[in-house]
């Protein structure tokens, strides 16, 4: 039994982190304190009185402490070690930098544009939103209403003459000249008031604009600032939130069924609702709403933009310390919300629904897979310890820049943050055996040297012949005793004509049209071919991309430039017939012959 008293003894009353170590020299829980000596110490009372906690501690074999200046800087080093250790005892959310945002570029004509990922300086971010759909309604909203651009710098710097946005009124043109500097400055300026909810300012200041016009008889200009403000007004009708005196917010409910936690976050950005996203987090069995809301507020808010106001409905809640942390991040104040009144509390009351809503559906879908993967089982005469599925498929075009995918089924739904893709070389183009060998070799060559969990059942599109490379690599790398199952489409590649091949078995199974298990064993072949053929479509465009005119022997950077500059681009470039592209100077009619076969 672990003694904790020599570590207790020497701890300091001091603000800090503290990391609890199992026998196998896994971390796993990572907390804060206040008083690292207390809050240690509070581990090992007589009566601790969540089970959850008991456990945890019953598999403690040593404490990790670290000291930090101030509880604010615990919190900062918390959540950076729970992210990297991913400690069994945390409740866990998934790494929140997929959001997306709506960026405007630092260039002299900034480009509105779609953005996920890691923010680069020079650049202005708004957000995040709840997905993309969200983002690129904001950006269509953007280019009718301010007309900015939202074409990549490669194309923009080559054209020569106005594209298509501008015919439809999207874009001002600033490729072309057909806007000063600075008046697309200003409508940059209008679109960042506009994304900042100060649509008021917005209208005022084109209201401006266009009495002035008209003052000036430039009845066209006036024209084009009231369409404008008409257009704001549309805007303002939908989805306005008018009862917050905040026009970015975020509101979050938590919500129970069943021992499993759902969190549900909407979100206000610019006086607007912009719809909610349900989260639902890892490692929360015998965890309660407090501590649930809590390390979503850590793990969600330390890496991103933050909004002024966040509305929690969980009562009893610290929230000083980590308010602390996100004003200094944010360089402003931000306020969190336990107890909303009036309309605030009404939003809380959607979301709590929305939650209680995320929960119900998926409690049925988890039932329904359930109850396919049983069927399955019975079907293919499976042991019922069947639970972890992994499924493979090859994709390629005649050869070119195949991939592998393996997609994983696991605890009654599919596991996205599980899958892997492999590109394949060195092999014959088009040899699926070489390709399904290379990738089932370099996945289980790691499962085989304990990298990974070992799967129940893996699934191998396609007949025989994909099945016996399966084999022989399961025999290779160690793991024979693994399930193996090839599933050939069968007669016309119809669904519900599919065929499983055994290893050990003479003739294959086939699934009745309406039979549970053949959808479920449809749904994660198809999820593989899905998977397998945009990673495909990827990396054939990539490649293409890469050898489109930078490979053409003869094509230097300025026969280059004046091609991309006639067509306006490389899509232009490869639309073009050999005849065209034998016109732009310094391209021979054999070279522009050449260029043309290379990219097609």
């Amino acid at each position: 039994m672990f003694d904790p008293k020599p570590i207790l003894k020497n701890l300091p009353n001091l603000p800090g982190v503290y990391r609890m170590i199992n026998a196998e020299d896994a971390v796993i829980y990572v907390g804060k304190a206040r008083d690292l000596k207390k809050r240690v110490s509070s581990y090992f009372q007589k009566n601790l009185p969540s089970p959850r906690t008991r456990m945890m501690v019953s598999q403690i074999e040593r404490i990790e402490t670290t000291v930090t200046r101030s509880e604010a800087e615990a919190l900062l080093l918390e959540n950076n070690l729970i992210k990297s250790f991913m400690p069994r005892y945390n409740v866990l959310f998934r790494d929140d930098k997929s959001y997306p945002y709506i960026t405007l570029t630092g260039d002299a004509f900034p480009r509105l544009a779609f953005h996920r990922g890691t923010q680069r300086k020079g650049n202005s971010y708004f957000g995040p939103f709840p997905n993309a759909v969200a983002v690129r309604e904001s950006i269509q909203l953007l280019q009718k209403v301010f007309r900015l651009r939202t074409c990549e710098n490669t194309v923009f710097a080559n054209r020569s003459r106005p594209c298509l946005q501008y015919q439809i009124q999207r874009c001002t043109a600033p490729c072309v000249n057909f806007i000063s500097e600075e008046d697309y400055r200003r409508d940059v300026s209008h679109a960042t008031l506009f994304l900042q909810g100060r649509e008021q300012q917005v209208m005022d200041e084109l209201s401006h604009k266009m009495m002035q016009a008209a003052e000036e008889q430039e009845y066209e200009m006036a024209a084009v600032y009231r369409d404008r403000m008409q257009s704001l007004r549309q805007v303002q009708a939908k989805q306005f939130v008018s009862d917050f005196t905040i026009s970015d917010a975020d509101v979050i409910a938590c919500a129970e069924l069943h021992g499993q936690l759902c969190v549900n976050l909407v979100m206000i950005r610019g006086g607007r609702h912009l719809g909610d996203k349900s989260h639902f987090p890892k490692n929360a069995e015998g965890a309660d709403a407090r501590m649930t809301a809590e390390a979503f507020l850590e793990q969600h808010y330390m890496p991103q933009n933050t909004p002024p106001l966040i509305i929690v409905g969980v009562e009893g809640m610290e929230t000083a310390e980590l308010e602390e942390v996100l004003s200094e991040q944010a360089g402003r104040k931000v306020k969190i919300n336990t107890n909303p009144i009036g309309d605030k509390r009404v939003w809380l009351k959607m979301a709590q629904t929305n939650a209680e809503l995320a929960l119900e559906q998926r409690s049925a879908a988890n039932a329904n897979q359930q109850a396919r993967l049983v069927a399955l089982r019975e079907a293919l005469d499976l042991p019922e310890t069947t639970e972890r599925i992994e499924c493979f498929d090859i994709s390629h075009t005649m050869g070119e820049a195949t991939v592998a995918s393996c997609v994983v089924f696991d605890r009654g739904a599919m596991q996205n943050s599980e899958y892997r893709r492999y590109n394949i070389t060195g092999i014959t183009p088009g040899d699926d055996y070489a390709a399904m060998r290379d990738a089932l070799t370099r996945r289980y060559k790691k499962v085989a040297a304990g990298e990974g969990l070992l799967p129940d059942l893996v699934f191998i599109d396609g007949g025989k012949g994909q099945l016996g490379v399966a084999v022989e690599v399961m025999h290779e790398v160690g793991l024979p005793d693994i399930q193996l199952v090839g599933i050939a489409k069968g007669e016309e590649r119809k669904p519900g004509l599919e065929q499983m091949f055994f290893p050990d078995r003479d003739t294959p199974v086939g699934l009745r049209n309406d039979h549970p298990g053949l959808h479920l064993l449809q749904q994660i072949r198809d999820e593989a071919h899905r998977f397998a053929i945009t990673g495909h479509r990827a990396r054939r465009g990539k490649a293409r991309m890469h050898s489109s005119l930078e490979d053409i022997a003869g094509i230097g950077a300025k026969r280059r430039q004046r091609l991309l500059t006639r067509f306006g681009g490389l899509d232009g470039v490869k639309n073009a017939s050999a005849d065209e592209l034998a016109q732009v100077e310094g391209i021979s009619p054999a070279l522009a012959q050449k260029i043309y076969d290379e990219l097609h």
